[in-house]
This record gives structure tokens, C-alpha cells and sequence, in this order.
């Protein structure tokens, strides 16, 4: 179901201040963001209406696309750097590293904030290896440990996913989840137009004005809305019959807590995406894109995605040019076993190898939206 090919779709262009970020994109759709308040810890409610709906490659603040039409669409929240970003959060490479809002508006972390109080036998979980603040140098350091090749690209391209201001990103994961949805097989802009609609749905069964003009984006509906809505009436928004389901599907897992912030914020690695790929409409590489730039795991590593794998096999010196017109099936640049192999030693700090086999091809994609 998932599209697996990052080079497929439209692109748009990176201002210099970050050179050519690779932004990843799912069936070309660059969704909107909105603009986020400071960041609150795990037990502080936190209003929904100031959550980005979307996560992206790098913290939009560090871009400025207000006078460029083209990058619109892209996600943005123009107050992230305002605040200082927390440096101190336990945070560990196997489980979520972003802050995830519930639908009733608190925020979830894997670990509480008071490192004193992040030990396995208050947790149930590991140990956290890193905090916010340390985590993207302790994966910088292990990479160029690893393979010295990699320290011309990474001082050229500095990754912004896992640094602080990154890690700092407050997500929505039902949001993000049935926006990624909306966005498969369409283009960015008649996404966005299903979404806007897709949202009027409930604006305006709430509001009771009658008005039907510009839609308001400070309100994402709750999963016990979706699943109460049925499927003719998502179907008006402009979605297709089998993504009506989906998200209906998708909503009524959240609603039920069969999924939910805290469980993805938890949850290991192989145990997130067995129960993601569980969901009709979520194939595994739309996963592995929510886990790594949504959540912000740190160790994913996608055999699936083209631009990796055409960076790997550039990286290990194959003429990609030469591949590309061999056949191979799906796996024409490198074999998959080849892959894994490779990005093995770089564990568990894969999804930043994986950020820097994008910037090795030169991979441009709008927007990663799983």
C-alpha cells in the first residue's frame, strides 16, 4: 500500500542556511504546520490547538518560507527557536524521543524529565542512554567512529532532526497518522484540500455559525469524533471509500486505546511497528517514516525507501547511474541483505545513517509524512 520510492514526487528547494536538506516526502504531498507554543514537559496539559499536525526532515524555524509560494505547503513552526529547547530530557535511542500530545491535550514522554527518576525499575523500561541535549553528538560521534568517509557530509549537511530544537517537536501522532493518509497516492495540493475539508467536517459540527468559509487548522478532530463519524460522511470531504476506512479503522484503535501516546511513546522498536503495520492503510515503510521523523527514533533504517538505497550503494562506491538502467526488481542498487549489512554497524544510530544516505544522493523530497 505504502509508496517505498523518495524520488518519485516533487521536490522543493532548501534555503542555503541548511544546504539542500534531504526533505522526504510521501506521494509528493507537503502538508501545512502549525505554528507551536514553548514546549511543556510530559505531566503539563498542553492546548492542542498550538500542536504541529506534521513532522518534517528538519525544524522548519531554522527555514524562512513565508515569501516563497513554493514551500507553502511545507511544515513550519515559527516559534520553536524562539524558547531555548530543553537540554536535559532523558532520552535513549530504542524508544520515542519527541514529545506526543494525547488527544485530550497533555504530552507524553518515554521518560520522565528528572533523570533520577528515568531508572529501569520506575519506568519498566531501559535506561536512557542520552538527554535531548547530548543524544545528536553521541550519534555523530559514533558514525564518524564507524567510517571516518562520513565526516566531510555530515560538517557540510548538520541534521536539525535530532538536535535539540528538533527533539523539542511536539507531534500529534493521530494527526500525523491520518494526514499521511489523506496524503498517499494524491498531490500535495489536493491533500491539503481533502485535509481542510477533512477537518470542516467537525469544525463546523461544532461551531453551529453556519460558516462555511476559510477552514480553521487550530483544531485536528479526536479519534473518538472520527470513529463515531461514518464513512459517507468522511467521504464528503473528498477522500476515497478504502481511506475513509482507513481512518476510520485508524480512529477507532486510538479510541479504543488499542493506540495511544503512550504506547507509542513506549513501546520498542519491533513492537511499534507490528502494531502499526496491524492498521489497514499504514504499510511498513509509511512506519519506519512516522517512527524516525515524527517520533524521532534514532535507530530506524528503511531497506524500502530508493533514495536509501541508492545512497548506500553510492556510499559503498556503485555507479547508481549505470544501476539505474539495469533491471534488479525492486532492490536494483543493492540487495537488501547488502543493506542491512551495512547499516548494522552504524546501530543503534541508523535513522541519522539513514538521514546522510538521502544527503549523499542528493535525494530532494518535499515532505516526509509517512
Amino acid at each position: 500500500m505504502s509508496l517505498r520510492r523518495s524520488a518519485r514526487l516533487g521536490a522543493l528547494p532548501v534555503k542555503p542556511l541548511l544546504p539542500k536538506t534531504p526533505l522526504v516526502h510521501h506521494s509528493g504531498v507537503a502538508k501545512p504546520r502549525k505554528t507551536s507554543k514553548p514546549k511543556k514537559t510530559s505531566t503539563t496539559q498542553t492546548p492542542t490547538t498550538s500542536t504541529p499536525s506534521y513532522w518534517s526532515p528538519e525544524p522548519p524555524a531554522v527555514t524562512d518560507t513565508t515569501q516563497d509560494p513554493e514551500k507553502q505547503h511545507a511544515p513550519h513552526t515559527n516559534n520553536r527557536l524562539s524558547t531555548p529547547s530543553p537540554l536535559n530530557r532523558p532520552v535513549d535511542p530504542h524508544r520515542t524521543n519527541a514529545t506526543l500530545l494525547t488527544p485530550h491535550g497533555s504530552s507524553v514522554n518515554a521518560y520522565p524529565i528528572n533523570l533520577e527518576d528515568a531508572s529501569p525499575s520506575k519506568t519498566g523500561l531501559p535506561r536512557p542512554t542520552a538527554t535531548t541535549g547530548t543524544l545528536l553528538e553521541k550519534a555523530i560521534a559514533h558514525l564518524i567512529a564507524t567510517d571516518s568517509r562520513l565526516r566531510i557530509v555530515i560538517e557540510q549537511h548538520p541534521c536539525p532532526l535530532f538536535s535539540p530544537a528538533g527533539l523539542a517537536e511536539q507531534i500529534d501522532p493521530f494527526n500525523s497518522l491520518v494526514s499521511s493518509i489523506i496524503g498517499q497516492q494524491v498531490s500535495g495540493a489536493a491533500a491539503k484540500s481533502i485535509r481542510n475539508k477533512f477537518v470542516a467536517l467537525f469544525e463546523l459540527a461544532g461551531s453551529g455559525d453556519g460558516d462555511t468559509g476559510s477552514v480553521p487548522h487550530s483544531r485536528f478532530p479526536t479519534p473518538q469524533e472520527v470513529a463515531r463519524c461514518d464513512i459517507p460522511a468522511l467521504r464528503t470531504a473528498g477522500l476515497s471509500q478504502r481511506k475513509a476506512e482507513y481512518i476510520q479503522g485508524l480512529a477507532e484503535k486510538f479510541a479504543s486505546g488499542e493506540l495511544s501516546a503512550q504506547m507509542l511513546a513506549r513501546a520498542s522498536d519491533e513492537e511499534l511497528v507490528e502494531r502499526l503495520t496491524a492498521v489497514r492503510g499504514l504499510g511498513r515503510w509509511s512506519v519506519e517514516m512516522f517512527a524516525c521523523f515524527a517520533l524521532k527514533r534514532i535507530d530506524v533504517f528503511s531497506t524500502g525507501d530508493l533514495g536509501v538505497q541508492r545512497g548506500c550503494a553510492a556510499f559503498v562506491g556503485r555507479d547508481v547511474n549505470k544501476l539505474k538502467g539495469k533491471g534488479g526488481g525492486k532492490f536494483k542498487y543493492m540487495s537488501e541483505k547488502d543493506m542491512l549489512e551495512l547499516a548494522a554497524k552504524f546501530a543503534p544510530y541508523r535513522s541519522l545513517f539513514m538521514w546522510y544516505m538521502w544527503r549523499i544522493e542528493n535525494v530532494d523530497v518535499a515532505v516526509l509524512t509517512g
